[in-house]
């Protein structure tokens, strides 16, 4: 029963597609490289980080940003160079800056236009004069067309 126990709680924790061979000998780096790999998006399967991906393009993605954290590089440098040749989409959380910033703010512009005409719509509709009522002749004609 223990070992039942054990195995349900092993499978249950979340896996890191992080091979053996992949993982550097200090620890300092190896932390610095997970830490990064979390928030790098794979490329091939979205919005799922490099770290955990499967993928054999997020594979090369961890062992280059590895390569580069073991050439020296800083946190900031190592990212800026695989969004220098992936462009800002490996980024999990984009940055707010330059034309992302339309990007951000686009939805709840949108959100407030769209309430905003929504509202002007009920409002005219609200407004509107009610269709005059039907004189004698009208209605008999009418009943003539329905009851064809």
């Amino acid at each position: 029963m223990k070992r039942l126990l054990l195995i349900a709680l092993l499978l249950a924790t979340p896996v890191f597609a992080v091979q053996p061979d992949e993982i550097l000998d200090d620890p300092v780096l190896e932390q610095r490289a997970r830490d990064l790999s979390q928030g790098l998006r794979c490329p091939v399967c979205r919005n799922e980080s490099i770290d955990e991906s499967n993928a054999d393009l997020s594979r090369d993605l961890r062992i280059l940003l590895r390569e580069r954290l073991v050439a020296g590089d800083t946190d900031s440098e190592a990212v800026q160079f695989i969004v220098d040749r992936y462009g800002e989409y490996v980024l999990l959380r984009p940055d707010n800056t330059g034309a992302n910033r339309l990007l951000w703010a686009a939805g709840p512009v949108m959100l407030i236009l769209a309430l905003l005409i929504g509202l002007r719509v009920v409002r005219a509709r609200a407004r509107a004069t009610p269709a005059a009522e039907l004189d004698a002749d009208e209605q008999k004609r009418l009943d003539e067309i329905l009851r064809s």
